[in-house]
């Protein structure tokens, strides 16, 4: 059996350019890329692998490895970044990728930085925007950068980062960019943990708090899950308040409670039960050693990040959560449909 062969590294975007040219009068192959600031791991691997099972063994997978300044508020930050730029190659031709364009910072913003750049606007300003401001401009213009060096068909994201994702469909939308951007399934380790880069930076008590994230967010998907079986039994005549008041007098506690709850059962359970379930593991997780810190924890719309109301019966929904647990902030989130029935 022979070792993975490591992607090619291309580091200028004249080399991006010349990779892999068409035969004349062919046509180019069709192209994804997979943007990355590095420091690889299963996640990535798994949206090269997701991008290579789209477009084929005829076409072509880049992925991008570029620490982007922009993104980062202060410079501590980007000089703790990880760069692992040798094993990124390994990773990425295993997975199945082609090449890997790693630029410098001047090949990517010769002159020094962009005195343009594009603004997230109000979609940007809440939760991560909020969080870190700027943060998002610089994401997006890196972005826009990007797209236009690497010339692809499809980009693939990770959904771990929703309302990044979010914000690159709409400058796509609103900007006309000729891509299709595919979002992708968060990878995670087997204890539930968002795998990420920064997971390295937490030691073993703090990786056991930093589960906490991924439990706030199972419970409330199974919070909601419940109160959607309930409520579908109530629509099916599973049981009444007079019901549970007949199985009350006859002393059948259980049953009544049982009754009870399916006849109360609000359609979906209601956003406020959902982020009621999260909070409850997420304000645990605040007495451990060392204790969780909660940034946010919010229920939100897909499509502009605005917050889903109470009263939402139907609909799809994103539940984001980030905190810090010792140096490390760390994100994640679930998506979560209210209107479901089974």
């Amino acid at each position: 059996m022979t070792d993975p062969v490591a992607a090619t590294l291309l580091r200028t975007a004249a080399e991006l350019e010349a990779y892999a040219p068409a035969a004349p009068g062919a046509p180019r192959p069709e192209r994804a890329v997979v943007m990355t600031m590095g420091a690889l791991h299963e996640g990535h691997a798994s949206l090269i692998r997701t991008a290579r099972a789209v477009v084929g063994r005829a076409g072509q997978v880049v992925v991008t490895v570029f620490v982007n300044p922009l993104q980062f508020g202060e410079a501590a930050d980007l000089d703790r970044y990880p760069r692992t730029l040798d094993a990124d190659l390994a990773l990425a031709g295993a997975a199945g990728a082609d090449a890997v364009f790693a630029p410098s910072v001047d090949e990517v913003y010769p002159g020094g930085e962009p005195q343009v750049r594009i603004s997230a606007g109000p979609m940007g300003e809440s939760l991560e925007g909020a969080a870190r401001p700027g943060h998002f401009d610089g994401m997006l213009t890196v972005v826009a950068k990007l797209l236009h060096l690497t010339g692809p068909d499809l980009a693939f994201f990770g959904q771990k980062d929703a309302q990044q994702l979010a914000l690159i469909r709409r400058m796509v939308r609103d900007l006309n960019f000729p891509v299709e951007i595919v979002g992708v399934e968060t990878a995670r380790e087997p204890d539930g943990l968002a795998l990420s880069s920064r997971n390295r930076f937490l030691d073993a008590h703090e990786r056991h708090t930093a589960l906490a994230l991924s439990r706030a967010l199972f419970a409330a998907r199974d919070r909601l899950a419940a109160q959607q079986a309930l409520h579908a039994r109530a629509l099916a005549g599973g049981a009444s308040e007079d019901r549970a008041a007949g199985l009350t007098r006859l002393g059948e506690a259980r049953l009544a409670a049982d009754a009870q709850a399916v006849a109360r059962a609000r359609p979906n359970g209601g956003p406020a039960a959902v982020r009621a379930a999260a909070r409850a593991v997420l304000d645990d997780a605040a007495a451990e050693q060392p204790p969780l810190a909660l940034d946010y924890v919010a229920l939100v719309d897909p499509a502009d990040f605005t917050e889903i109301p109470d009263d939402r019966t139907a609909g799809d929904a994103v539940l984001a959560v980030a905190a810090r647990v010792g140096a490390t902030r760390l994100i994640d989130n679930i998506p979560l449909t209210f209107g479901a029935t089974t």
